[in-house]
């Protein structure tokens, strides 16, 4: 039968995420008082052996020598190694089903552990080749059964001539015993699997790198699971974004890239090209030119509370879902705030500096307590909010100002304006976002309002205030001390230069940017916005995003969803339904939310339904982008 397919699968390290006989070493040495050089030299014999370092029947015999294993061992092993089949292969389950027939696990492991493995996921027994133990009278394991061919160098390619398959042979393994079969002419294609161990020298004779199951079935047509290989999704993350971002989204199964600072427009524009996910913090501007590389990119992670260094608007246009950290970097900014507002009310900076050029100036003079102050917070959002409940807490009185309607929290003064907040107050704080409304928020009209000796704090955006304006009213004495986290222009990068009119002057704290910059807020934020990108591919939940209108869905099953992002017009809904009705769809359910500029609907239908429905959705008039999920 010339179009039979027949897929022959190694065991070790690709149907399962590790080398059964190195997990029967940690069983069996438990309590071997040489347990752990016995477990590194039998790593050392199984990675010669799969490499071909080593012949195999020489690896085989060490390795069962180190083990000091017995027949009881083996249920435990077993036990174990249900809990480590491969993550795609678990998620693949219906092409086992499906493909029962043609499936051939071909190893150089053992029946007595692999046949209660692979049978689990639907394999037939009598498709499993694999070695067989022997035992002595008291049920220790000494050898192998040495007449089998897959205890012998070559042997896989012994098993594979003596089966004799008629038809197109696929291999999927990660071993060199698993290419051989390919040099020697007895299957079509060799794909060195990648989810669980990479060996170069096996990856540079591979037809093709395989880092799932779902990379091979998307290869074959053959793809259930789901829709697209997770491999195929590139991952940029800029700027160094904390390493728990990278491990959550390569756990995932992306393809994750890293750079530790930030790209210029030029830069990002040539290396967006081919980025279907692009991670960044507040340095990276991403501007319409830039996008209008970004042909594959469908979501941003802005790592950091603020987005104005993203043109959300044309975000939306092309159909980009942005998600941010809101709520995680917040106690870290206040904290600075509260410190820098003790700092500068005590005259603190100019005395570190002065003991640091050793004069011992010991004076109460211009040095005072916060406590009875009136802090005047500009912007009562998740910071401000927060800043307000901690200052109120160690003795501050607290007034507040922003344009939306919002509760006081505590004994908080709400300002009806921010002229009277900057003349009551003794220390303005600003926490403002970055919106084009906001620049130079404070300048010399609002400084002038403000108390002589004012203490003053931006660690917000660097564009609210004129520094121009700040600089002179520091030097008048207006201004008795400043607290500066952030500059209309900055570093792209530590390793350039910081210039800024404000260097030098007194009582001046000027952190570079740093106000959410701790352990416990990267970790937040490193945890916090890989997970939205992860939810919003797998299931195309927009909870959290702030372009998108916000969509939680309930986890899809037995159904294929189609993800529809069009402009905000009228009847597309209604197109959408006609062209499921006419090809005959099903749907389980449907799912609208729409904001002023796009419309997003999630239709569930199922599983059964023409090719045809896809093209048509993509061509309804308004279309921004469209896909499937399954």
């Amino acid at each position: 039968m010339k179009n039979t397919r027949h897929f022959v699968i190694d065991f070790d390290s690709t149907f399962t995420q590790v080398e059964a006989l190195d997990v029967l070493g940690e069983i069996s040495l438990a309590e071997h008082e040489e347990k752990e050089e016995r477990l590194k030299e039998l790593e050392n014999l199984t990675n010669s052996g799969m490499a071909g370092d080593l012949s195999f029947r020489e690896s085989l015999e060490k390795r069962l020598a180190l083990l000091n294993a017995e027949e009881k061992h083996l249920g435990k092993l077993v036990d174990r190694l249900k809990s480590k089949i491969s993550t795609s292969f678990i998620r693949n389950k219906e092409f086992f089903d499906e493909y029962h027939e043609n499936i051939y696990i071909i190893s150089n492991g053992f029946k007595e552990f692999i046949v209660p493995i692979v049978t689990e996921l639907g394999v037939k027994e009598e498709h499993v080749f694999a070695n067989t133990f022997r035992y002595d009278e008291n049920g220790k394991i000494i050898g192998f059964d040495q007449d089998n061919v897959l205890s012998s160098n070559n042997g896989k390619v012994e098993m594979l001539k003596s089966m004799d398959l008629q038809g197109d042979v696929y291999v999927i393994g990660d071993g060199y015993t698993d290419y051989e079969i390919k040099a020697a002419g007895l299957a079509n294609k060799f794909y060195a699997f990648t989810e669980n161990v990479e060996r170069h020298n096996v990856l540079d004779k591979a037809d093709h790198i395989t880092p799932s199951l779902d990379e091979f079935l998307y290869l074959h047509k053959m793809n259930k699971a789901i829709s697209y290989p997770k491999n195929r999704i590139k991952v940029l993350l800029l700027e160094g974004i904390h390493e728990d971002a990278e491990k959550i989204l390569k756990n995932e199964g992306y393809n994750v890239s890293t750079y530790s600072g930030a790209l210029d427009e030029e830069e990002l524009s040539e290396m967006i090209k081919d980025i279907s996910v692009l991670g960044i913090r507040s340095k990276t501007r991403l501007t319409k030119k830039v996008l209008e590389n970004a042909n594959r990119l469908i979501a941003v992670g802005a790592f950091c509370i603020g987005t104005n260094q993203i043109d959300l608007q044309e975000c939306v246009r092309r159909g980009i879902a942005v998600f941010n950290a809101p709520f995680s970097n917040t106690r870290s900014v206040v904290e600075l705030a509260i410190g820098e507002i003790i700092f500068l009310m005590r005259g603190l900076p100019d005395r570190i500096s002065e003991m640091h050029r050793g004069t011992w100036n010991k004076s109460a003079s211009g040095s005072n307590e916060i406590r009875g102050k009136k802090l005047g917070i500009v912007g009562y959002g998740n910071i401000g909010a927060q800043l307000s409940v901690l200052a109120e807490a160690i003795g501050l009185d607290v007034y507040y100002y922003d344009l939306m309607e919002k509760l006081a929290l505590g004994n908080a003064t709400k300002c009806s304006s921010l002229e009277e907040l900057l003349k009551k107050a003794d220390i303005v704080s600003l926490h403002v976002d970055g919106r084009k409304e906001n620049q130079n928020l404070i300048g010399e009209k609002e400084f002038a309002l403000m108390k002589d000796n004012a203490i003053f704090l931006n660690l917000s955006r660097g564009h609210v205030v004129d520094i121009a304006a700040l600089k002179r009213n520091m030097e008048s004495g207006k201004i008795k001390g400043a607290g500066v986290d952030v500059f209309p222009q900055e570093p792209k990068s530590n390793q350039e230069p910081f210039e800024s009119e404000l260097r030098g002057l007194p009582n001046l704290i000027m952190t570079p940017h740093i106000g959410g910059s701790t352990q416990e807020a990267q970790v937040n934020i490193g945890n916090f916005v890989p997970g939205k990108i992860i939810e919003y591919i797998n299931t195309g939940s927009t909870t959290n995003s702030v372009d998108f209108p916000n969509l939680q869905l309930p986890i899809l099953e037995n159904a294929h969803r189609l993800i529809h992002i069009h402009h905000n017009r009228p009847g597309i809904i209604a197109h959408i339904n006609n062209v499921l009705s006419q090809h005959d769809c099903n749907i389980v359910g449907q799912y609208l939310k729409t904001n002023e500029q796009i419309g997003y609907v999630i239709t569930d239908i199922d599983k059964a339904y023409n090719e045809e429905v896809i093209r048509e959705m993509k061509t309804i008039e308004g279309t921004i982008r469209f896909r499937v999920l399954y």
